[in-house]
């Protein structure tokens, strides 16, 4: 199959998260939109269309790799369960999400504990009339999913006693607000999906803490191309935002021949480039120095600016500031539901340039059409392909980024999203 005649296969994400909202999966969402009907994104041949998807996702965008630790659940139909394609897939790696398009006759059951043998890890949503049959599924399964906006929250603690004595993990889906995730947790759910974590909480009148407010000040005063010295005085002020730094400078440091030791070695080897890259990734960690690899909002956020960074080079090649101010976009989108404070508010105290606020505030301009793409690139309702397409022809026309580049670099901002502050052993 040539370029021209491969499907336009879009590679989304949603994170998976446990009981202290670390992150420990993604929904892998691979959507065909050869053809469109609708608000929806269909193919002609189910199986066919799936299984190159999946195949090309673990081969070509390198997903197995770019998931790093973290597991990805994959959709599995009916046809699918039967595909050769599944023995290939690593199953240290997927859990195999079984559709309700499943019929659980005799040979899927069968098929279902033969995949469940060979090591594989199966998840299963709960559906409201549940039969002998499904039942048997749910036996077999490992982990059940269960839809929170689709029951009624008064039914919900019901159906939870129901299924606890199955001795299987529970997974609340479509988990959207923290009021949610509070409640699901007082349940005894142990997965989490969904973007509560991301959702802005703003409160009135509310005060960046100390260390929100240096790390405020160190990216303005590089934003401004301050004085070193002034940027390590700034630093000095807060120790444990030197041992973050130096963890993060090492860890994705793109294949540096030096390890960075000290903040002014740091800032002597990365440039001043580099170090207001890490400083924006630092707003999102833990001050004291704790370890970072699991928190979501830092993934999701440098996911973001990593893809939107990729994308900008593509479009706009040798234009280094243009892509710097993507990544800018990309990470700072998601500083209201951290710091939880309006985005015009946490501008007026950073010197950006009008296009990154415009972008931020208004979804304006190239820098805001690219946020838009990277957003719609994480959504799960029907019509997200739609909505992909829609941005990329916005973008290029169509002819600067295809489906396929799109997913290339989801998958590169996925690898080096999951390298952040990861444990190092120091020399």
């Amino acid at each position: 199959m040539t370029d021209n005649e491969k499907p336009d296969v879009f590679l989304g994400r949603q994170p998976i998260l446990g009981r202290d909202q670390e992150l420990l999966a993604y929904e892998l969402l691979f959507r065909n939109g050869l053809i469109l009907t609708g608000n929806r994104a269909d193919v002609l041949d189910a199986t066919q269309a799936t299984a190159t998807v999946v195949a090309n996702a673990f081969t070509e965008f390198s997903v197995s790799d770019a998931l790093g630790p973290y597991r990805g659940f994959i959709n599995v139909d009916h046809e699918f369960l039967f595909s050769d394609v599944i023995e290939v897939l690593p199953k240290q790696t997927v859990v195999l999400e079984l559709q309700e398009t499943i019929d659980p006759t005799p040979e899927a059951l069968e098929r279902c504990r033969a995949l469940r043998a060979q090591g594989f890890t199966l998840a299963i949503g709960d559906v409201a009339e549940r039969n002998e049959t499904h039942l048997k599924l749910l036996e077999i399964a490992d982990i059940i999913k269960i839809d929170i906006p689709a029951i009624d929250p008064a039914r919900l603690e019901a159906r939870v006693a129901q299924l606890k004595p199955l001795g299987k993990k529970l997974l609340a889906e479509k988990v959207e607000t923290s009021e949610q995730m509070a409640n699901c947790q007082r349940l005894g759910f142990d997965l989490f999906q969904g973007y509560f974590f991301a959702k802005p909480i703003i409160i009135a009148g509310k005060k960046l803490n100390p260390s929100q407010l240096t790390l405020m000040r160190l990216l303005s005063l590089l934003i401004k191309d301050a004085e070193t010295s002034e940027v390590e005085q700034a630093f000095k002020q807060e120790p444990g935002l030197t041992i973050n730094m130096l963890r993060l400078t090492n860890s994705v440091g793109g294949g540096m021949a030096t390890r960075i030791t000290s903040l002014r070695h740091a800032i002597t080897v990365l440039g001043r480039r580099q170090l207001q890259r890490w400083v924006q990734l630092l707003i999102y960690t833990n001050p004291q120095g704790g370890v970072q690899t699991v928190n979501p909002l830092l993934q999701l956020a440098a996911t973001r600016g990593r893809l939107m960074e990729l994308l900008a080079e593509r479009l706009q090649p040798k234009q280094r500031e243009f892509a710097d101010h993507a990544f800018m976009v990309g990470i700072m989108s998601l500083m209201p539901a951290l710091l939880g404070i309006e985005m015009a508010e946490i501008l007026a105290q950073l010197p950006v340039t009008p296009r990154v606020s415009h972008a931020l505030i208004d979804h304006a301009g190239q820098h805001g059409a690219l946020l838009q793409l990277a957003e719609a690139t994480e959504a799960t309702e029907t019509g997200s392909a739609e909505h992909i397409q829609e941005a990329l022809r916005h973008l290029s026309g169509g002819h600067m980024l295809s489906a396929q580049c799109l997913s290339n670099c989801i998958s590169q901002s996925l690898a080096w999203a999951n390298n952040l502050g990861r444990q190092h052993d120091h020399a």
